[in-house]
């Protein structure tokens, strides 16, 4: 079975398990979702939401987070970890936003890696779900299970991100991510896969392997 073939049964079994499946992390404006996703590095999608919850009411402007107290915004972050780092970028992404792009999130590659902290899986995230782009969020979830079914052997986001960009439909592409990691949680854990309840086990390279060698 080609990469392809085995992308078109993943995407078909995905869409049905998950048609409306959306980014975990909660926003209203496009740059709380790029700052929601800055914080949630090395910290989980739940604890950013109960953060980003108040943190959103205390700076409800990109003016707001530009002439926050640093030291400030460090203790409003504290809760997700590296905080000295995040909130210096939340501070400097904010300024860079008014200052180079008006106000607005970039909708560009080029442009949002110039950011202050943002590298290209948070700027796929919002290649997708702001602007409506192609684009693969290749996080851990979305790598491991790539691995697993066949898509790809690398382990680097880039080039994982190369190969699934070859075999995913690019209209897709940005939905197939959430579902992949919505699928990464609830079956195709990290540890101890749940391979006798996943809907994806007849053409998966790791189950068939598996059952090979048993």
């Amino acid at each position: 079975m080609t990469r392809k073939e085995i992308a078109a049964l993943a995407c078909d079994e995905l869409e049905k398990l998950y048609p409306d499946v959306k980014c975990s992390l909660e926003f209203s404006k496009p740059y709380e979702l790029m700052f929601a996703a800055r914080l949630s590095a090395q910290c989980t999608d739940a604890r950013v939401n109960i953060v980003t919850k108040k943190l959103f009411a205390k700076y409800p402007t990109l003016q707001a987070f530009a002439d926050a107290d640093l030291s400030e915004l460090e203790e409003d972050v504290k809760p997700c970890g590296f905080y000295h780092t995040k909130a210096k970028s939340l501070k400097e992404m904010a300024n860079q936003l008014i200052e180079s792009f008006g106000g607005e999130v970039p909708d560009t590659m080029e442009e949002l890696l110039t950011l202050n902290g943002i590298g290209r899986k948070t700027a796929n995230l919002m290649m997708g779900d702001i602007h409506g782009k192609p684009a693969i969020v290749t996080d851990t979830h979305c790598i491991r299970i790539s691995n697993r079914l066949g898509l790809t052997n690398k382990k680097e986001p880039a080039k994982v991100e190369k190969d699934l960009l070859e075999v995913i439909p690019p209209e897709i592409s940005s939905h197939f991510c959430h579902q992949i990691v919505q699928f990464g949680r609830d079956i195709c854990r990290a540890r101890k896969p749940l391979c006798k309840e996943c809907r994806l086990s007849y053409f998966c390279r790791y189950d068939l392997n598996n059952k090979k060698e048993a």
